[in-house]
Parts: structure tokens; C-alpha cells; sequence
């Protein structure tokens, strides 16, 4: 039996796999760089070359999670400058099944099927049968997705809202949208809950204190946090407006089936999220506050969760 492709492609990696039909574990995963490859296929060749799936072992079936907007035929990668036409994608690999979804999607699809020792209680809680669930997180940008049981199948209920419009909610949230704006224009959520958000905040709060900032990567900014006091406040104030956008996202969603927490940053601020304002924000909701305050929250440790929720989606008829 030929084994399907799956992949999960983000602004700066292509995470492939290949699983079994019908099943959901991944195998022979690999991680490609995006900027090396003119493109989608010259990337799904070089995967498959790399892992010995060519000629009567090249997959027929194949699901990847994008991280943009999939709706149409051609897609164009919101962080990277990839550009494609799916009918040509699956006409150039041979493919008789092509199912192209938005990654947060995937991550959504991927939750149910992740082992409970890979995901951090965050705040406990009773999550409600049939309910929806939110999976969000920050990465390269802001991925927001909705996961609903439905009858036979989990229903996944993508959208973009990582592009909501940051609100401030004290006077140095205030300052960091009035700092924002003046760079960018209009202020997403996403503007400030990423990886270049992070940096980005960082800077704003060395302008905002007249400092001369001392790191130049997100990453710089985390591991100087328990010692330098201004990537501390940005570490701290990241989390606390990511607990604002997470706990307006879980109302606007009804998500009493739980709030899963995803992407490529949170896993490495497990420590500072019970130091943080995160759960205060998150149920900070003033008469809902305590409709938040008893919704679970997880973050995923695991580290293929869109690689498992493609898997799914795969012969998930709720998936186009």
C-alpha cells in the first residue's frame, strides 16, 4: 500500500511525513527550510527523494496545512514567498487526492489525537461535552482555529483571527499600540503575538523607557528574561495580552470544550506563564469572568501536532 504525504508548512519550515491510510502517526518526518525551495513542489520532491518514496512507492493521496488563507485554487504563503496553483501542485505530483487546509486547521484536527503526557494544565476546569473547542497560538504569526464534535467526524472551523485589531487595556498597552501604530498603521493581534512580535515589543518597551536595546532576536529576548529587566516586562506583557486575546477569542467562540494552546513559543515559556497575567487576563472578562475562569486550558508540548491533524483531515469528509 502506497503511504500518503502530509505536511505542515509554515512561514519558515516545510514539516513532512508520511503515514499509512487510515492512520495517524507520522513517519519519516523531515523539516526543510522554506527559503531553499522555489516552491511547493520542488520542496514535496526533494522530501520525497530524500526518503525513498519515488516511482511505485510515490504517494497518490497527500493533505498539507499552509499557514494562509486556502480558500481558492491559488495560494500564496502569507510569511514566505511561496505562490501556487493546487490543480497544478496535484497535476506536477500525480496526486488523485489533494486536500490543501489552513495549518491552524490542522493544528485544531491534530488536538484530539495528541497523548495527554503531552499536553501542561494550565488552568484546570471542566471542559463541556460538545462544546467547541479553541486552538490558538503564536509562531511565525498567529494561528487561530475552532474544533467542534460533530456526528461522525471532528469539524474543524478555520478562520484568521490573529488579525483582529489589538485593543489595549492600561495606559502602557496604550503606549505599545500608540509605538505600533506609528509603524505599522492599523495594529493586528498578530502585530504583537508572534515571534517578530515579540521582538517588536520588545523594542517598543526600550523606546518607551529611552534604553538602548541590548538583543536583536526573539529568542535573545527570552533567554535574557530572568536577568534583564525590560525583556522580563516583555516576556511578562506578551503573555498577559496573549491571555486577553485568548480569553475575548474563547467567548466570541463559546469554546467551554477547552482552550488548547499551540506553535513554536509557548512550549519554551512553560515556566513564565504561571509568573504571568495570562490566566488573570484570560478570565479578566468582567461579568463573564467566571464562564472563562472555569474553562481548561493546555498547552501542547508535542511537537507534530499539524502533522497529526493533516493526518486526520486526510479522509475526514468535514474536510474539503
Amino acid at each position: 500500500m502506497r503511504p500518503a504525504l502530509i505536511g505542515d508548512i509554515g512561514g519558515t519550515n516545510a514539516r513532512f511525513a508520511l503515514v499509512t491510510p487510515g492512520g495517524v502517526a507520522p513517519h519519516d518526518i523531515l523539516s526543510l527550510p522554506c527559503a531553499d525551495y522555489p516552491g511547493l513542489v520542488e520542496a514535496v520532491q526533494d522530501y520525497l527523494a530524500r526518503v525513498g518514496a519515488t516511482g511505485t512507492q510515490a504517494p497518490r493521496e497527500a493533505c498539507l496545512a499552509f499557514a494562509c488563507p486556502v480558500h481558492d485554487d491559488r495560494i500564496k504563503m502569507t510569511n514566505n514567498h511561496w505562490v501556487f496553483s493546487r490543480a497544478a501542485v496535484q497535476a506536477e505530483l500525480g496526486l488523485t487526492l489533494f486536500k490543501a487546509i489552513n495549518d491552524f486547521t490542522a493544528q485544531a484536527l491534530g488536538v484530539p489525537h495528541v497523548a495527554e503526557e503531552e499536553l501542561v494544565e494550565i488552568q484546570s476546569g471542566q471542559a463541556t461535552p460538545h462544546a467547541a473547542r479553541l486552538v490558538i497560538g503564536p509562531g511565525t504569526g498567529l494561528g487561530v482555529a475552532t474544533l467542534f464534535p460533530g456526528r461522525h467526524a471532528w469539524i474543524p472551523l478555520p478562520g484568521e483571527g490573529g488579525h483582529i485589531t489589538f485593543a489595549p487595556t492600561d495606559e502602557r498597552e496604550r503606549q505599545l499600540l500608540h509605538h505600533f501604530h506609528h509603524r505599522y498603521g492599523r495594529v493586528s493581534v498578530e502585530r504583537v503575538l508572534c515571534g517578530q512580535g515579540l521582538l517588536d515589543l520588545y523594542l517598543a518597551h526600550c523606546s518607551l523607557e529611552s534604553a538602548t536595546p541590548a538583543f536583536s532576536t526573539p529568542a535573545q529576548v527570552t533567554a535574557a528574561a530572568d536577568e534583564d529587566p525590560i525583556a522580563r516586562d516583555t516576556l511578562l506583557r506578551f503573555l498577559k495580552i496573549l491571555g486577553d486575546v485568548c480569553g475575548d477569542a474563547a467567548l466570541t467562540l463559546g469554546a467551554r470544550g477547552g482552550v488548547t494552546l499551540c506553535g513554536g513559543i509557548l512550549p519554551r515559556l512553560l515556566d513564565w506563564l504561571p509568573e504571568s497575567r495570562f490566566r488573570e487576563a484570560f478570565a479578566d472578562k468582567g461579568r463573564m469572568h467566571a464562564y472563562n475562569a472555569a474553562i481548561p486550558i493546555h498547552v501542547v508540548t508535542a511537537p507534530w501536532p499539524g502533522l497529526l491533524g493533516a493526518a486526520e483531515a486526510l479522509h475526514n469528509e468535514e474536510v474539503e
